[in-house]
């Protein structure tokens, strides 16, 4: 599948209608979902064939996404009953057969085992209104995959992740800057958007020792 096609695709996907503030919901949007699974594709070969767990999944976009490109088995992960919803009505419209959707919490140590999965792909929580929360994120990434782990983080804090990533063990590389369009989601928003510099990075699980 073509990078457009793959993109106008994604654009069909719903997202959040009351997105949650204690959650830092923010849908990834088509462009970026398309460009970040696109790339998994084709320069690292981590998505066709693949077992893929969609951490923290909200409404499914890449889930979905991963799927058209050729994905074995995807499995979302989240917290949120509502974001489950939504991205069950999104897998059933595309007629996907081989996407999962588990309501779970990341911090629950008893309920994931470790290398269940080829690849992680996730946009986490940044981390503003719930410390450290993208860490989290990442710590159980690392334990679920066996080969790579993909996700997006706010550029300011590639320094302490690449700290943490090395200290786990985990080779990184940022795969491109990209510019996070944050529309006026939440009330507090005072502009109609943000741009917010984001590292879309990949981890190199081979060598995790956690």
């Amino acid at each position: 599948m073509k990078l457009k096609q793959l993109e106008s695709y994604l654009q069909m996907v719903d997202t959040f209608d009351k997105p949650k503030i204690y959650l830092e919901q923010y849908a990834t949007t088509p462009h970026i979902a398309a460009h970040m699974l696109y790339n998994i594709d084709t320069m690292y070969n981590d998505i066709q064939g693949k077992v893929i767990c969609d951490l923290g999944c909200g409404c499914g976009v890449l889930s979905i996404g991963a799927s058209m490109l050729g994905g074995c088995l995807i499995v979302g992960l989240d917290i949120d009953d509502d974001a489950l919803t939504i991205a069950k009505t999104n897998i059933d419209e595309f007629e996907l057969e081989n996407v999962q959707l588990i309501k779970a919490n990341i911090t629950d140590s008893e309920f994931f085992g470790n290398n269940i999965f080829d690849t992680v792909i996730m946009n986490p929580p940044f981390g503003t209104k719930d410390k450290g929360i993208d860490m989290e994120f990442l710590h159980r990434a690392l334990k679920l995959a066996s080969t790579s782990v993909y996700s997006l983080h706010k550029s300011s804090t590639r320094q302490h992740i690449k700290k943490k990533a090395t200290e786990w063990g985990a080779e990184m590389t940022v795969v491109a800057e990209l510019r996070f369009n944050l529309e006026n989601t939440y009330k507090f928003h005072k502009h109609k958007s943000v741009d917010i510099a984001v590292d879309f990075i990949k981890f190199d699980c081979s060598s995790v020792a956690i």
